[in-house]
């Protein structure tokens, strides 16, 4: 208990007094601010049942460890553009380039891909920029007055 408290005070404060002070202090001090004595040993008794005591002053040990929640990578979404025969070929590759940061030769693979198999790859992200990759060519299509159409799957 003395110990307890030599470790609760600053050591400023507690220089001039000697452990029976401490005591009297505590002795004297109104209830809701007493010290409660904690004891050195809070495992299963030896005559509890089912405790995990034998009788014979064993004691259980353990190694607590915290568990960390395992992050799941997030679901992955294929971003397609698909053929028409409306929109210009320039205008696809200009939206490659704008919107999915291709270089203009792989723009190009892409469009012809596109063009020759109706449907083309343009690339793989999370859910939200997929979602938002698809918006972003959508609108410029429409402001540019193209059919162009886009789409986005789950992987």
């Amino acid at each position: 208990m003395v110990l307890t408290m030599l470790l609760r005070f600053p050591l400023r404060q507690m220089y001039p007094m000697y452990a029976n002070d401490l005591l009297a202090l505590t002795d004297e001090a109104p209830a809701a601010l007493r010290l409660v004595p904690v004891p050195a040993h809070a495992g299963p008794k030896e005559d509890d049942p089912g405790k995990g005591g034998d009788g014979k002053g064993s004691t259980e040990t353990g190694t607590i460890t915290k568990t960390r929640p395992k992050t799941k990578r997030p679901n992955l979404y294929r971003v397609l553009l698909l053929n028409d025969d409306y929109t210009p070929m320039e205008f696809v590759v200009l939206v490659l380039q704008d919107v999915f940061n291709k270089s203009r030769e792989d723009a190009m693979q892409i469009m012809l891909h596109v063009h020759q198999k109706g449907v083309g790859e343009c690339g793989v992200y999370p859910y939200e920029v997929a979602e938002t990759k698809v918006t972003r060519v959508m609108d410029t299509a429409r402001k540019n007055q193209h059919p162009l159409q886009c789409v986005m799957e789950k992987q």
